[in-house]
This record gives C-alpha cells, sequence and structure tokens, in this order.
C-alpha cells in the first residue's frame, strides 16, 4: 500500500489507504485518554499552520494535534503578515520553507490554493478547507465518528446532509469520502441551494427534508453561511427553519439508531433544535473529539508512517 504525500482532498486516497488512517486514529484516541497525553512520535518535525480564513476550531485541533506528538508549531496568519505589504504567495511560502516545516496545514478562501502550494514546496500539504471544494480531515472525521457506532462498515448505509449544501466543502467532502466507503448519500436543502452538479452514482438531491432522513443511519445539518451568500438564495429565514431546522420530529423517520451531526459552529434552533443538538442521539462532542485523534493520525501517516 502506497501512502499519498499530501492530503489535498480524500480523492487520491484509496480505501486501504483510509482504513489504515482510522486504525491509527484508534491509537491515537488511547494516548488522549492517558494520563499524560502526549508521545514522542512526531519530536524533531515542524508543523506550519497556515491559515488565511479566520478558523478556531479547525486551526485548534490541528495544534492540538502536532503537540500531543511532539512536533514543533509555527503559526501563520494572513492578516499580520507579509502578504498585507504585498508579498506574493510564492514568496511567504519560500520563507516559510527556510525554516524548514516538514508539514504545512493550509486554510484559504480560493479553491485549489493547497494543490498549488504542494508545486511549490517540498513539504507535505494538509488541506484545512479551500474555498467551497474540499475539507477532506472534517469527513474523515466525521466518518470515524460513524464507524465508533456502526463498525460493520459503510456499505447499506445512508447519510443526508442537510442544508447548505453550495457553499459547503464539508458536503462536497463527505459526499466523497463517504460513497468511496459504500454508503449513500443524500444532499438536501432550498433549491437554489443545491448545485445539480453533484447529483449521481450513490448521491441524490431533494428539496424535502423528511425525504432524506428517511431510513438514515446518519444525518448532518450544515450551517446557512450567510457571509458567503448573495441575495436572493432563501425567501426568508424564518421560512428555511420552518422547512429545513433539524428536529426530534424530523428524525423520527431515520434509522432506530440514526446519529445527529454537524460540523460546527452550529446555530440552534436555525439549522437544528437545541433539544436535538443535546439529545442521545447526537455525536456533535464525539466529532470535535474525534477531531483531535483524526488528526494526529493524518499527521502521523504523512511524515512518519508513510516512510
Amino acid at each position: 500500500m502506497t501512502t499519498p504525500k499530501h492530503l489535498l482532498d480524500t480523492q487520491d486516497w484509496t480505501v486501504e489507504n483510509i482504513e489504515a488512517l482510522f486504525n491509527t486514529a484508534d491509537v491515537m484516541a488511547q494516548v488522549l485518554e492517558r494520563t499524560i497525553k502526549k508521545v514522542p512520535a512526531l519530536q524533531g518535525f515542524t508543523v506550519g499552520t497556515l491559515f488565511f480564513e479566520p478558523s478556531t476550531r479547525t486551526r485548534l485541533s490541528f495544534e492540538r494535534a502536532a503537540r500531543a506528538q511532539s512536533a514543533d508549531v509555527v503559526s501563520f496568519a494572513a492578516g499580520g503578515s507579509s502578504l498585507a505589504k504585498g508579498e506574493s504567495l510564492k514568496d511567504t511560502l519560500k520563507t516559510l520553507d527556510a525554516m524548514q516545516a516538514d508539514l504545512y496545514v493550509v486554510r484559504h478562501a480560493v479553491a485549489g490554493v493547497p494543490h498549488q502550494l504542494a508545486r511549490w514546496t517540498d513539504a507535505a500539504i494538509v488541506n484545512a478547507g479551500d474555498g467551497r471544494r474540499a475539507h477532506p480531515t472534517q469527513a474523515l472525521l466525521d466518518a470515524y465518528t460513524f464507524r465508533q457506532r456502526f463498525p460493520d462498515g459503510f456499505a447499506g448505509k445512508k447519510l443526508a446532509i442537510v442544508g447548505d449544501i453550495m457553499h459547503s466543502r464539508v458536503a462536497r467532502s463527505n459526499a466523497e469520502l463517504w460513497t468511496k466507503l459504500g454508503a449513500q448519500v443524500t444532499l438536501c436543502g432550498p433549491r437554489t441551494l443545491l448545485p445539480p452538479e453533484l447529483a449521481g452514482g450513490r448521491v441524490s438531491l431533494t428539496t424535502d427534508l423528511c425525504e432524506a432522513a428517511e431510513g438514515a443511519h446518519a444525518v448532518m445539518a450544515l450551517r446557512l453561511q450567510s457571509e458567503r451568500m448573495g441575495r436572493g438564495l432563501l425567501p426568508s429565514l424564518a421560512e428555511y427553519r420552518a422547512r429545513y431546522c433539524l428536529t426530534e420530529e424530523v428524525m423520527a423517520g431515520a434509522h432506530p439508531d440514526a446519529l445527529v451531526m454537524h460540523p460546527g459552529p452550529l446555530n440552534r434552533d436555525v439549522e437544528i433544535s437545541g433539544a436535538l443538538a443535546d439529545g442521545p442521539q447526537s455525536v456533535i462532542e464525539a466529532q470535535v473529539k474525534n477531531g483531535v485523534s483524526v488528526r494526529m493520525a493524518v499527521l502521523y501517516t504523512l511524515l512518519v508512517g508513510r516512510r
């Protein structure tokens, strides 16, 4: 089995690669349960976190994952950098390369930037979200969380993703990954937020939330990304809430053991009811917790495991 040099999306990762990553995440999760939650696995390696977009949980999760394995972390924020003074992205990367980072974690508002950076450096690149295109580690941690509750695998399972599909890199990456693992994926939202090009293969589209949730083994609600929206995509927030807020009534039609998921940050009683978010079906906190162990596994695999 050959492990790719980068994690730019999950297209280049085989099912074997992904299963091996999940097995490594199991080991990392055990590390995080110890009294001393740190191992020397990445001692001597430097991880650069390059965030050209605001982020809290993803950036902190990656930094926690790196430090839990004793890596050095160099953090870069675009707002106070030389980019704001006119320096090009390539020259900024060269400057960081001179500090001998071994791996960069990159988030950028423009799709494809992590791919471009991978052409300019010998370091490994992990895509932490690019435009609307991909957020592979979020999809991996979502699938890993599902696998914990359904260890018999993804074949024959159904995931429903509900909300602002158009602006969601999480929806795209999850649809790509879960179908690769054998699941069916239904994307649901207002017609104006449902890109038709995503339908095909094991992915279907619907504007009916109850239809999407029917028999689903997991239902994931998404945040409305109003900062990325133009006018006219929604009639009103009240109508959106009435038709697409994930509630206990909607989940009554799902599989009896169905999971309630949300990649966060969540707006209670807009895209998901507060009672459901805090209820027994919710694995939202588990998603956040698993984010650290899955990202530990990603860093370990790219820096040590692939050699």
